[in-house]
């Protein structure tokens, strides 16, 4: 392919301001902080994230029974779904660099190709589809990590790492916290304005004479009592039945390529 047809290509290309590789759950907190933030986001989802394979969520903060984990990863979609975000299932083959230099250009397993002013990577240890880009990597037997400054910033500009592919420990609350935090390191450098992402109620700013700082918002009682309301109604609805989904376990262990078991 000669660099005009592609440069047209990448023209044609969808383009998004964020884009996220990897569904579990760094790659879609991250995801829900950079959407409220404004960024338009598109996540793309390789598949089952490891999360489902849990029988029991146990030390995620908020639930004192613990919770099925694949109803939270369901709930997890839902909720970065209802705050903006695309969600498309498939993995992303390559990362590389724009040919007029102005972001990236990621090409997915069915060929289709998303033009991206930054990105995050939040897949599992495996970062062959970030060679055209080079970064920095860290190889640990059959396993490699991106390197990172600690935020996400990894050594390509506008590249950030989350999860465990940033080699952080392997905990529900850690990706979650991790991929919250690599997304406002992103926000910030996008030059989005100061981002909070915190409702208040009513007055609370602009009763002192404030102006309510970006990413913030006050609310009257009336919609604080319909949040809490829509709130309530969702939860039972999550939790009136038990989650259809059969537990999984690792594929090696039964003959099913998701590691469904039998009469779950």
């Amino acid at each position: 392919m000669s660099d005009s047809t592609e440069t047209a290509n990448e023209e044609e290309s969808q383009r998004r301001e964020v884009l996220i590789v990897g569904g579990g759950i760094a790659g879609l907190t991250a995801a829900l902080f950079t959407a409220r933030a404004g960024l338009d986001t598109l996540v793309y989802d390789g598949g089952e994230s490891i999360l489902r394979r849990n029988a029991h969520l146990e030390n995620f903060p908020g639930f004192p029974a613990g919770v099925n984990p694949r109803l939270f990863a369901d709930m997890l979609h839902a909720q970065v779904t209802r705050n903006g975000v695309d969600l498309v299932a498939g993995r992303v083959s390559e990362l590389r660099h724009a040919e007029d230099g102005d972001g990236f250009v990621a090409t997915a397993e069915d060929g289709d190709d998303v033009r991206a002013d930054r990105v995050i990577a939040a897949s599992w240890s495996n970062t062959d589809y970030l060679d055209p880009v080079d970064p920095e990597i860290r190889s640990a037997g059959s396993k490699q990590f991106l390197e990172d400054d600690e935020d996400g910033r990894t050594s390509v500009d506008g590249l950030y790492a989350a999860g465990r592919l940033a080699e952080r420990y392997h905990q529900a609350v850690v990706a979650a916290g991790d991929g919250a935090r690599t997304a406002i390191t992103l926000v910030h450098d996008s030059d989005t304005p100061f981002y909070h992402d915190w409702v208040t109620p009513e007055g609370y700013f602009t009763d002192r004479g404030r102006e309510v700082p970006p990413g913030c918002e006050e609310i009257d009682e009336t919609e604080r009592a319909a949040r809490r309301a829509e709130s309530r109604a969702a939860m039972r609805e999550y939790f009136a039945e038990e989650h259809e989904q059969r537990q999984r376990t690792h594929p090696s262990l039964v003959d099913d390529e998701k590691g469904r078991l039998d009469g779950k």
